[in-house]
């Protein structure tokens, strides 16, 4: 996180998915018709938002989803092809894509050497067969297994799993195998999320209807505590609360999202972030591409910041980070009062031991992770 000449981000957007994971609340649709026309929409929409970042060089891209491993090699160079064709590149640090362990064929590796792609998310979620049951995963355990060792044979280094933690029936044993196999796999890079339930998903629905077990908050905290104890022991560093790597090895673009670096979203649903304003498209890969290609305009909402808007943002986003919030960069960018009264109000967390101040900066310690979101908020600025 040291200052650097600026470079922004694309994120790419790909809304379809095999089948819907219960927990799932992004948007993405399980009918792959309209595949080939949201592909030609991105493609334009990409000509439409050229000026939007004023011509910042572009150094990581990221095809997220959805299940972006859906899409063939020529279809992902079709899109890529787009970027490389009107933006400015710099030195093209990430170039990620998404994908479910089980569309990671040893020949569709092969084939993805031919594209920009360098790097790989994996939606592993866990090892065990009995979670990814109950999260209605498209994998199965052995899968997620074979998956990592067949991206890295094709010679796939920069590789990065998620997982999930507080899944009912998950002991603190089968969290701290799940913690065991990123280790022995000798993955660089991992994010770990407790289970949520969002409103309007299945998960949500089942548990309620008691079809499914609810989510045990005391549970969850217990294996974040596992999980920053463990992950210290393998040699990861907790760089950001749901992000661990290798030195070294984080994930530059998400990186530069906590930094508050501009980017740019491509698709339905995507955001985009100039550090003036955010917009965000239009949920409805129908609605999507008839805008784009019948009528040439996008559809999206957005919100201008206010500085102090923008201040609570930095707040929320750098706390969550091992560089903390720089009271330096505070009193700078926001005004000396701002880094005064953030540093009165965050008295009680230091006493508490949940937070400490190190060279002007305010950062997390392990037991103040655990209350991160109610941290942030009591010093957001009015």
């Amino acid at each position: 996180m040291q200052p650097h000449s600026p470079m922004a981000g694309i994120y790419i957007h790909i809304p379809f998915c095999k089948q819907a994971c219960n927990y799932c609340n992004f948007h993405f649709s399980t009918s792959l018709k309209s595949k080939d026309e949201v592909i030609t929409a991105i493609r334009h929409e990409l000509l439409l938002q050229k000026n939007y970042l004023g011509g910042t060089p572009i150094e990581t891209i990221y095809l997220g989803g959805g299940t972006p491993s859906l899409l063939s090699a020529t279809e992902i160079n079709r899109i890529l092809d787009t970027v490389f064709e009107h933006y400015t590149i710099g030195t093209l640090k990430e170039c990620t894509l998404e994908a479910n362990p089980d569309d990671l064929s040893p020949r569709y590796l092969k084939e993805l050497r031919g594209t920009p792609v360098n790097r790989f998310s994996i939606g592993v979620q866990s090892f065990r067969e009995q979670d990814l049951l109950y999260m209605n995963r498209a994998h199965n355990a052995r899968e997620a297994d074979t998956a990592i060792k067949a991206a890295q044979d094709a010679g796939f280094e920069n590789i990065t799993i998620d997982l999930i933690y507080g899944t009912p029936g998950l002991t603190d044993a089968d969290w701290k195998y799940n913690l065991a196999q990123v280790a022995e796999l000798q993955v660089p890079h991992f994010s770990a999320y407790a289970l949520t339930v969002e409103e309007g998903t299945a998960l949500a629905h089942n548990i309620r209807k008691k079809r499914s077990a609810p989510v045990d908050a005391a549970q969850a905290a217990g294996q974040l505590e596992i999980l920053m104890e463990r992950a210290a022991a393998m040699g990861y560093e907790h760089y950001e609360i749901s992000n661990l790597a290798r030195p070294g090895m984080y994930a530059v673009h998400n990186t530069n999202y906590w930094r508050g670096l501009p980017y740019l979203g491509i698709g339905p649903s995507a955001h985009s972030f100039n550090g003036t304003n955010r917009r965000w498209n239009i949920a409805s890969n129908a609605l999507y591409a008839k805008s784009i290609l019948m009528e040439n305009v996008l559809a999206y909402e957005e919100e201008i910041l206010t500085p102090v808007n923008h201040l609570n943002e930095y707040i929320m986003t750098s706390l969550r980070t091992m560089w903390g919030c720089d009271l330096r960069k505070v009193a700078n960018e926001w005004g000396e009062h701002y880094a005064k009264d953030i540093l009165k109000e965050s008295e009680e967390f230091r006493e508490r031991e949940w937070l400490t101040e190190t060279d002007k900066k305010l950062i997390l310690t392990n037991a103040g992770k655990l209350f991160a979101d109610r941290i942030a908020g009591d010093l957001f600025q009015e």
